[in-house]
């Protein structure tokens, strides 16, 4: 069955923010979780909700951690994997449906969108943490990104990094792309069909045919 939409992740996929996510959070479980070294690295792909749960439980420090989240992601640069934003371009030629789907909130989204006014007009549809109410390793963000187009799981494929995205892809039971700007390639191969270092790989040309919706 052709794959007629491409559903993307956004920290790790369309930018390469996950280097300047790994300082912040580096300082953050540093200052509370000393006994803990590397936990910045253990946390990755992880919802805030999730993070908090787990390792932040005291409200006083979940509101100073979200206050200054909210102002690095303001200042952050939002580099773009090299070559997603002429992948995703060359998608819509094709008629390939593609939805950005992220576990980011439109706080973050304004950020981004402020950054790149342009990113908005590559997808058909935008889905944040506000349209779900199950987190990623949950299938269901994907799930209602198809359902948004009125697909089926077999004609939709994925582009994730982290584990917890793509349990979620592996779960939908979609084609399944794993991103190595996070993970290397042999952590996650078991999640996916296959691993790609950035959007300039050829291979990626394969899954879609010219005109394939028409």
């Amino acid at each position: 069955m052709p794959i007629k939409a491409a559903f993307f992740d956004l920290d790790g996929v369309a930018f390469d923010t996950e280097p300047q996510y790994s300082i912040f959070w580096g300082g953050v479980c540093r200052k509370y979780h000393p006994e803990e070294p590397g936990l910045e690295h253990k946390i990755k792909g992880q919802t805030l909700d999730q993070i908090f749960e787990a390792h932040f439980p005291d409200k006083e420090q979940q509101k100073t951690i979200v206050e200054g989240l909210n102002e690095y992601e303001s200042k952050m640069s939002y580099d773009y994997v090299a070559g997603f934003d002429d992948f995703v371009q060359s998608l819509r030629q094709k008629v390939v449906k593609t939805a950005l789907v992220t576990s980011s909130n439109n706080l973050k989204m304004n950020c981004v969108f402020a950054a790149h006014p342009e990113f908005r007009g590559f997808f058909d549809a935008v889905l944040t943490s506000e349209d779900f109410t199950e987190s990623k390793p949950s299938p269901e963000c994907y799930l209602m990104a198809a359902k948004r187009f009125n697909l089926t799981p077999a004609e939709c494929v994925v582009f994730e990094d982290s584990f917890n995205g793509l349990r979620s892809a592996r779960a939908a039971e979609m084609t399944v792309v794993g991103l190595t700007t996070t993970n290397p390639a042999e952590a996650i191969q078991e999640l996916c069909d296959f691993t790609v270092a950035d959007f300039l790989d050829r291979r990626l040309d394969k899954l879609f045919v010219v005109g394939q919706n028409n």
